[in-house]
């Protein structure tokens, strides 16, 4: 994938000022995993993709997609429409890697969520920008908040919200969103699950002054160190499920399971049994601006 950007205004029926599109300088391309389309970029062209929007907008979400949240899209209209929105679909997952090298791109390694966050704090070059910090158990996002400031002394994060285990009522998204748009932090971190966090961050983000919204899962309990990280060459030889399986067995042998499917439908994609169509990524300005 070419990682240079250009920006292109446009004029949208029924908006009366310009409004910003990001574009490939070539086509942009997105790799077809079981009709998800992901994009098949490594880290660093994940940031300078990053880097851009948070500079020159429109404001985004984005999602980090790995075997579950790719089966989940199947069974999950919600899920796949939040998935086909989202600015950017990260390359989380090994499996998810290995298939978008046999579609022919050979650059693409993994980006996960808690990889992400780290470099996103880490770069001095993004040290501008504030951050929200939404999700977790009670007392980690604080935790977090403090673990990042000690690692990157130029981190700030404004706030901090952990949401109740259920869906939020109406007062509960109506108290993030007062509290989130008097912050106006320029990046919301949303640590929930998916494809709950993909699912919220397509609804609320219409109507919170921010640039960009991440949906990085478990993220805040790798980066206190709740869950240990796996060596690099576990997760190049796709045992990362496994590596997670040994430390929480009661909550995801289920869920690790029910992943073993994912290669059945790989295969019948591959052999051209099944078709997988592509879902169509239609320009998630739409939900953005209220284009109709």
């Amino acid at each position: 994938m070419n990682s240079s950007i250009e920006i292109t205004e446009s004029c949208a029926p029924g908006i009366d000022s310009p409004v910003c599109e990001l574009r490939a300088a070539a086509p942009r391309q997105r790799a077809n995993v079981l009709g998800v389309g992901i994009d098949p970029v490594n880290m660093e062209q994940a940031l300078a993709l990053i880097a851009t929007y948070l500079k020159s907008g429109p404001k985004a979400y984005v999602c980090a997609l790995e075997v579950s949240c790719v089966l989940e899209a199947l069974r999950n209209e919600a899920a796949a429409n939040a998935y086909a929105h989202a600015a950017i679909s990260l390359p989380d997952g090994t499996p998810t890697v290995w298939l978008c090298r046999l579609q022919g791109f050979r650059s693409i390694s993994h980006v996960t969520g808690p990889a992400l966050m780290r470099e996103v704090f880490r770069r001095q070059d993004l040290s501008n920008y504030s951050h929200f910090l939404y999700g977790g158990k009670p007392g980690v996002a604080n935790d977090l908040a403090s673990t990042l400031y000690q690692q990157y002394p130029w981190s700030r994060v404004v706030g901090t919200y952990t949401p109740p285990f259920h869906d939020l009522s109406d007062p509960e998204e109506h108290e993030v969103i007062e509290i989130i748009n008097g912050l106006e932090p320029d990046i919301v971190w949303v640590g929930i699950s998916s494809p709950r966090q993909d699912i919220f961050m397509q609804r609320i983000l219409p109507r919170l002054n921010t640039r960009l919204m991440f949906g990085v899962g478990a993220a805040y309990d790798f980066l206190t160190g709740r869950i240990r990280l796996c060596p690099n060459w576990v997760k190049c030889a796709g045992l990362h499920w496994l590596h997670r399986l040994a430390q929480d067995p009661k909550r995801l042998w289920r869920r690790n399971l029910r992943n073993m499917t994912f290669f059945w439908h790989i295969a019948l994609q591959l052999t051209g049994m099944r078709e997988y169509p592509l879902q169509p990524a239609e320009s998630f300005r739409r939900k953005l601006v209220g284009i109709r």
